[in-house]
């Protein structure tokens, strides 16, 4: 019977002299990792349901990355305090094993929702169509669904590995229960899926670079076309901008704008010279009030009209390229948070490695679940506006109570 309990003592057992004293810091670690992210997380959520003006396809994705890490720090972190807290599993082999599933389960969603991201802002800028019938409400309720239950299905046969890794201090995956599964798994969701993100936002920066050539092409030729009035036309043709910003979407919107306000000028000019010369021709036979009348009214109206769609797409072209960074930088946060552990388990074959190089590589990853919301608040202007206003409706119960309290005390 002893050695029953002894046996049981060490399999969930992460005691070694070398992590004693770090357990505290990761202790401290994980419970500002809980306290941040559930409320991040949360107030992303609320953020999106009492603000219409976020209630668009892409910030669904966005909530349902926010579930996944709300999954992790509300109920999962906790568990993982509790374990390096005492440096052992204390709630049995059954919660191990359901533990192990739903972090790996949070893990693959906040992979394939950052497939769809990315996707969504390639296809946004190459090819809108698409994107319209992609990310409909339809599809993108069947994109959320099918990434539930693909991270389910190819992690629940995996059941009977789940185990307690003291290496760690948490219940994962034994990669030698299920050899090559696991490993297959891990190249699938993390090489395989953030190589397609890597690869989408290349292609985004290369179609913006090759937006942004084309607008420096265009406006040399419009300043080419101010010097050469008689060959403005052939210049505009020439450049071989019409041709490459129609093929392009939000980020091409501006030179597009800067195109029709120079054909609208053109023309504007042409007009008032044709509308000029005629008044001239007929001044013998109409008075000065109706020709200036005549030669004043049409002009204001294309310029006007060129001014504010200028202003307009070059206001949608600068959201586009914020929101655009925003998603590379959730992208690159996930890449810093969990790249170093990855590489240490293939690295470290033979399990040579400090276990506290281990915990600290580990928990690293817990940050990953709390910072987007960060990143929401310092890169995106509404969710930074829906965010203070959140903060200041939870704060006003508190802030009569002590006003109240100040006046009582006077």
């Amino acid at each position: 019977m002893n050695h029953t309990n002894l046996t049981e003592d060490d399999l969930f057992s992460c005691y070694s002299p070398s992590v004693v004293g770090y357990r505290y810091f990761a202790v401290l670690w994980g419970c500002a990792v809980t306290i941040t992210g559930t409320v991040g997380n949360l107030m992303t959520i609320l953020a999106f349901a009492i603000d219409h003006h976020l209630r668009t396809c892409f910030n669904v994705l966005i909530v349902n990355l926010a579930l996944a890490d709300l999954l992790y720090c509300t109920i999962l972190q906790p568990i993982s305090v509790d374990s390096y807290l005492h440096l052992r599993w204390r709630t049995g082999l059954v919660c191990c094993r359901i533990f192990g599933l739903l972090l790996l389960l949070s893990n693959s969603v906040s992979v394939i929702t950052l497939c769809l991201i990315a996707g969504s802002r390639y296809l946004m800028v190459t090819k809108r169509a698409v994107f319209d019938r992609v990310y409909s409400d339809l599809g993108l309720s069947l994109l959320i669904i099918s990434a539930w239950t693909l991270g389910l299905a190819s992690l629940g046969p995996l059941w009977h590995g789940y185990m307690f890794v003291p290496k760690v201090c948490l219940c994962s995956i034994d990669r030698n229960t299920y050899h090559p599964y696991p490993t297959i798994m891990l190249l699938c969701y993390f090489f395989f899926g953030l190589g397609c993100v890597g690869a989408f936002y290349f292609l985004i920066y290369r179609r913006v670079r090759i937006a942004s050539q084309a607008l420096l092409r265009y406006r040399f030729s419009r300043q080419s076309s101010r010097k050469k009035p008689a060959s403005s036309a052939q210049d505009i043709s020439d450049s071989g901008v019409e041709s490459s910003v129609a093929n392009t979407c939000s980020f091409e919107m501006s030179s597009q704008a800067e195109l029709a306000e120079n054909t609208d000028e053109i023309t504007s000019q042409k007009s008032s010279q044709s509308t000029h010369s005629s008044a001239t021709a007929g001044s013998a036979t109409k008075s000065p009030r109706e020709i200036i009348t005549t030669s004043s009214l049409p002009t204001p109206a294309p310029i006007n009209a060129a001014s504010s769609s200028r202003c307009t797409t070059k206001g949608d072209d600068k959201e586009m390229k914020h929101v655009t960074c925003m998603c590379l930088a959730v992208f690159l946060g996930f890449l810093f948070c969990f790249v170093p552990f990855l590489l240490i388990n293939i690295a470290d074959e033979h399990n040579r490695a400090p276990r506290v190089l281990y915990m600290i590589f580990r928990n690293l990853t817990w940050l990953n679940s709390c910072i987007n919301p960060v990143l929401y608040a310092v890169m995106n202007r509404q969710f930074r506006q829906t965010y203070y206003v959140l903060l200041t409706r939870a704060a006003a119960p508190f802030t009569c109570l002590v006003h109240n309290i100040s006046k009582t005390s006077v």
